[in-house]
């Protein structure tokens, strides 16, 4: 009933009135669970959209780094005929022609390794597992954990 008393003593008292009709301030068990379902689905949307950020972030730059290698080695590898060309016919000043070539050859191909071993060393210690994301999701799983404790 609206506005209905509870008395005691058959006095009323206010601080004892209530409004049977009218909803408590205080959320329910199954408004809590809503509650907590749905900021659930929205945080893992979150993670993966923040996954998926940041591994495409470093794909795009591993692919940068790569395509910047290729072309600085093709344009390398012009120059790189040039000087050798040049390096061989210095040589064959004072040594046969085989011989120039051949020194050339190896100390090209002993520069050439140290290039590579550089490049190849420094793609192995690039990753493109969302770091950052992973750490986010084991925060995350612990809140949740701690919120339906």
């Amino acid at each position: 009933m609206q506005g209905e008393t509870i008395r005691s003593s058959g006095l009323a008292e206010p601080s004892l009135q209530r409004d049977l009709n009218r909803p408590t301030s205080e959320p329910t068990l199954g408004d809590l669970f809503t509650s907590l379902t749905s900021d659930l689905t929205t945080l893992v949307r979150k993670e993966i959209e923040l996954a998926r950020t940041e591994t495409m972030e470093k794909v795009t730059g591993v692919t940068r780094n790569i395509v910047m290698m290729v072309a600085g080695g093709l344009v390398a590898y012009a120059g790189l005929i040039a000087l050798i060309m040049a390096a061989i016919f210095l040589l064959n000043k004072s040594l046969s022609l085989w011989v120039s070539a051949l020194i050339v050859v190896i100390v090209v191909i002993i520069i050439g390794a140290i290039l590579l071993s550089i490049g190849r060393s420094s793609l192995n210690n690039m990753t493109v597992v969302p770091e950052k994301t992973v750490e986010s999701m084991k925060e995350n799983t612990e809140w949740a954990k701690e919120q339906v404790k």
